[in-house]
């Protein structure tokens, strides 16, 4: 048995007991991993850091839900997470659903541009989108969400997902191209 899952299990036991000893050590073990997500979603550290306290509030009030035998304690947690900063996300953003089929267009990005890049930079550039684009483009890029899921998630039509998405990766590119990002000696240099 891995030492994580015993670890898990005894303080999933005690959150369940409502002991608040296994309550802090539950939050210092996810708190890092937990707060990863709320930053790839939401633009500014404060909203990250409301949708992180609004998702352990949410798994220690609901943790007894939680079933061992339906899945693992950390994809559900994520689960709790990355709906809270949905929740948030979709309070900030204003979604416009007048959009046309005619506007979704694929956009190509260079691989060449892409090896330069850093994981750091890229985040940058993704939390400088528009709340709604950026949104999208989180759970249909990163965690692969369908934009069937996305429009009821977020209670859009599949084109609208659509359309952020394209506008996403269109602004990226815009960002990618014109960026000193594409410079390697900077790179370098920051290392």
């Amino acid at each position: 048995m891995n030492l994580f899952f015993k670890q898990d299990t005894k303080l999933i036991k005690g959150c369940k007991a409502n002991e608040r000893q296994a309550q802090e050590g539950l939050y210092k073990l996810y708190y890092a991993d937990m707060l990863r997500i709320c930053f790839r979603y939401l633009k500014s550290d404060d909203l990250a850091h409301d949708a992180l306290s609004i998702g352990f509030l949410k798994v220690f009030q609901h943790i007894h839900t939680f079933d061992a035998k339906k899945g693992e304690f950390g994809a559900w947690i994520r689960t709790v997470m990355v709906r809270s900063c949905i929740d948030i996300g979709r309070r900030e953003a204003r979604f416009n659903e007048t959009i046309s089929q005619d506007e979704i267009e694929e956009i190509f990005i260079q691989p060449s541009v892409l090896d330069k890049l850093f994981v750091e930079d890229l985040l940058k550039l993704i939390r400088l989108l528009p709340t709604a684009t950026q949104l999208v483009f989180n759970l249909s890029v990163i965690d692969g969400y369908s934009h069937k899921e996305i429009g009821e998630h977020l209670n859009i039509t599949e084109s609208t997902s659509r359309w952020h998405l394209s506008e996403a990766k269109k602004q990226l590119r815009t960002m990618l191209a014109s960026s000193a990002i594409d410079k390697p000696t900077e790179n370098i240099k920051r290392r």
